[in-house]
Parts: structure tokens; sequence; C-alpha cells
């Protein structure tokens, strides 16, 4: 094996909030994960928050995943957003954040949000809310837990840190916590909202933006947001980023609008998908790469979420069903 390619076994990683041991292998200073069952795709892992290039030599990485014993059918990786011009002939396809250009908080307030977004800042303040930075702290970690703990279900789906320990809470949100910023949204004592965001290269990403349904009308999230943005003027960065512009399947999303009125934009960059086996290539041919609901028709996959979305507001029958512009997980 090369001399800077380590085969370090299983390692843990977060597949769908739950811990997961995947095999793993370090190349070049990089850590690839495997996963999959029908299809094993190899993948940087914490590919978005990695620092400079995410593959700097991928040729070089393809041939030794190519001789690793656990044999993935396809290697996937993105190109930084920074530079988004294709620079290799392999098969790609454009993926895309979500983001707002920074310039100064007086520009995205005046230009770049809509004019609700600034009446639901004032309402904010008139509210009672406050927003700041945190140290990461067994308070902080506390207040996580009781937020998490407020509903099993987020956006439709289960959501995966409800319910979970304190231990396991302050696991989940501490790590990279040496490059996090923690913004978080108080009423009075309580906390109802938080942003963790981590510093790459000359951007701020998302981790994760939670806050308390049962305060949707005070708008903690549209004042987490404003002081994210004021945050990332400070230290001088370039962009603030929040998860995708659109999710696959979906011709409309009360998020990615949520967004959109909150001054973010669609940032699109090259992800490539690079073959190992004859199932890779086969999978690539038809389009699979990315799981079966991306060859469904947009109908059948709304009917999908539709039926997915009925079942689990069922599950809670004695709570409200979520706003449209909910204060939810990335």
């Amino acid at each position: 094996m090369h001399a800077n390619t380590i085969d370090t076994g299983p390692i843990e990683i977060r597949i769908k909030g739950k811990n997961t041991l995947v095999p793993s292998i370090r190349i070049e200073g990089r850590t690839i994960v495997h996963t999959g069952k029908w299809l094993k795709t190899a993948a940087v892992r914490d590919e978005g928050i990695v620092q400079g290039e995410t593959v700097p030599d991928p040729e070089l990485f393809i041939a030794q995943l190519k001789q690793w014993d656990e044999k993935p059918d396809i290697f996937t990786f993105p190109q930084k957003f920074t530079d988004p011009a294709p620079k290799y002939s392999y098969h790609m396809l454009w993926d895309n954040f979500a983001a707002i250009r920074i310039t100064t908080y007086q520009d995205w307030l005046k230009n770049q949000v809509k004019k609700d977004v600034k009446e639901n800042l004032r309402r904010a303040a008139r509210e009672g809310v406050t927003v700041r930075t945190s140290p990461y702290d067994d308070k902080l970690v506390q207040g996580i837990k009781d937020l998490c703990d407020e509903t099993p279900i987020r956006q439709g789906m289960r959501f995966w840190h409800h319910g979970k320990s304190f231990e396991a809470i302050k696991e989940v949100h501490g790590t990279y916590r040496e490059r996090a910023e923690y913004i978080v949204a108080y009423f009075q004592e309580e906390l109802i909202g938080f942003i963790k965001m981590v510093y790459v290269d000359n951007y701020a990403k998302t981790m994760h933006v939670i806050s308390k349904e049962k305060y949707f009308h005070k708008r903690p999230t549209n004042a987490l947001i404003a002081k994210a943005v004021e945050v990332c003027e400070q230290k001088g960065l370039n962009y603030f980023i929040y998860g995708e512009a659109r999710y696959l399947g979906k011709k409309t999303s009360s998020l990615a609008d949520f967004k959109r009125r909150n001054g973010f934009e669609e940032i699109q960059y090259p992800r490539y998908f690079v073959p190992l086996t004859v199932k890779g290539k086969l999978a690539i041919k038809f389009g699979l790469q990315l799981g079966l609901m991306s060859v469904l028709p947009k109908s059948v996959i709304q009917i999908l979420l539709k039926l997915r979305s009925k079942r689990y507001a069922n599950s809670r029958p004695s709570e409200k069903a979520p706003k449209k512009e909910a204060d939810l997980p990335n």
C-alpha cells in the first residue's frame, strides 16, 4: 500500500443521527469512509468542512481506493465551491449550497433580505429574544438537550437527536469545537435556539440550526441568522453557508424558501463520481449514484414524501404540526 495510505479500520460516523461503524482508510491526510449496502460508496469524511482542497490529487486517491480490500464501487468528491469551474473529466453533477455572500451586515439587511425578514427581526427584539455567541460548556449542552427533547418530529420526519442522553448530545454538538462558533438565542433564562457553524477556509458552514417550535412566533431563527452574518463580517469571511438551496425530489420546500427570504442564494459546484468497479460503472451509466430517489419521477417522490410526513404526523397525534417556516435542523 502507498506510503501515505493507512488502512485505519472501522471508525464511527453518524448516519441518520445514529453512531455507525464503517470501514475507513487514510490517504494523503484525508479520512475516506466506506458506506452503502448494494452500492458501496467511498467519500471524504465530513467533506463539507475540510480545509483546503477536498481531494488534492484525485488520481492518487483513485489508485489507492482500487487497491483497498473493501472494494468500494464509486468514489465521490466535491470541488470547492469557491473555485467552481470543473477541473476534471470524471463523471460530474452539479451540487449546491445555500449561501449568503458577506459584505457588511447593513448591506445584507438592506439589500439581501425580504421585507418580512426585517419585520421578523424587529419582532424578535420586541418579544425579548436576545442573541449572542456562547462558549461550549455544560450549561449550553443542557440547553441544547432541552431544545432537542421538545419534539420527536421535525420537518416531517423523525428528529435524530430527540431523547439522547446529556453525554450523547455533548459529543454530537462538540465536534470541531476548536473552530466552531455557537450562536444562541435566549428568552429570559431559556435557550430557545442555536446555530453551530464551523469555520472553513474563508467561510462559515452550519452544522446545526435548531429552535424551539413553541417560540416560533418570536422568530428566533431569523435573529440567529442575523447574528451569524454579523459574526461572519467581523471575522472577515466571504460566505455563510446553510445547507442546500434545493432538495432532491422537491419542487418547493418551506425551508428552502425560508433561506431565500433570509438572503441565501444558490451556489453550484462540481461533484465528481468515479467508478471503481463494474457495478459502479453501471450505476453511473443508469444514474443511480445518488440512490433510487434520484431517478424516480418527481410526482412519485412527492407522494412518498407526503406519505412519510403523514406517517410521522400520525405518530404524535396530540402535537401540532410544525409551522411552514419551523426552525429545523440543517
